[in-house]
């Protein structure tokens, strides 16, 4: 299952979930919606009002809008 991060590097949240899931050897994708207008566009599909809402964490079809650690590990054990 493909592991996606949107985000921009700017953001500290986006940098704490990179930091996140290197900690626990997580390969995931990180798409810079401020870098990347394709990315940008990727991300404004996912959303009923086409906001920029990073970051947002994919992973196969679950979205996950800025999670807690609690919910991102709930979905992440759900990879092993």
């Amino acid at each position: 299952m493909i592991v996606k991060l949107y985000g921009a590097q700017r953001c500290h949240k986006t940098k704490y979930y990179q930091e996140f899931f290197l900690s626990k050897d997580i390969e995931f994708i990180f798409l810079d919606v401020e870098k990347n207008s394709k990315h940008a566009e990727e991300l404004r599909k996912l959303y009923e009002n086409q906001k920029l809402n990073f970051p947002t964490i994919t992973i196969g079809e679950k979205k996950l809008r800025n999670p807690s650690d609690e919910e991102l590990n709930k979905w992440i054990d759900k990879l092993t």
